[in-house]
């Protein structure tokens, strides 16, 4: 939020986005949450990724995709040991924590990236669905056989320079608008 308030000095919010993905996607969500709660202007777009956007292990893809995402492995590994130290015994259903459950109403348009062997696959589709429920304009791209992050991981495989490609083309759509 720190860093948030300082840019807005250096240009206007809805020339900027915010991306980040997994942890750094939750904290995108949260982010605007907060920036939400405090009033503070939006971006003008935000692509979170594949987020962690639920601490509470909800989701079907944590059952489906367990042992076969080859990067978080299983619900319970040592991503999710981590974020209960994050936490701090608060409850894990607080959207600063797990955005999912926040009012995602006014948020900016949201581009969202996962694949079919994505421990967060379900989270990222949960995330999509509340974007669109209440009107925001999201798009959701799937990326057949890839594992968490599998998209961003390595920038020399087809699926990476496509999905900065789309990235790069939503923003153009909607910063400065």
């Amino acid at each position: 939020m720190t860093v948030w308030k300082a840019v807005q000095k250096m240009a206007p919010s809805k020339n900027m986005a915010i991306i980040g993905s997994s942890a750094g996607g939750g904290l995108t969500l949260a982010m605007v949450l907060k920036a939400k709660m405090d009033k503070l202007p939006l971006p003008g777009a935000i692509a979170p990724g594949t987020p962690m956007s639920d601490l509470t292990g909800a989701g079907d893809s944590f059952q489906t995709n367990a042992l076969v995402d080859n990067v978080l492995i299983a619900y319970g590994a040592s991503c999710d040991a981590r974020a209960a130290m994050y936490a701090n015994g608060r409850d894990l259903k607080d959207p600063l924590l797990s955005p999912v459950y926040g009012d995602m109403s006014g948020f900016p348009p949201t581009i969202l990236n996962t694949g079919t062997r994505d421990l967060l696959l379900s989270n990222t589709v949960r995330v999509h669905r509340n974007l669109r429920r209440v009107g925001v304009i999201a798009d959701l791209h799937v990326h057949e056989g890839q594992a968490h992050g599998g998209w961003y991981r390595d920038y020399t495989a087809p699926e990476a320079k496509e999905t900065f490609e789309e990235i790069a083309r939503f923003f153009d759509r909607h910063l400065g608008k």
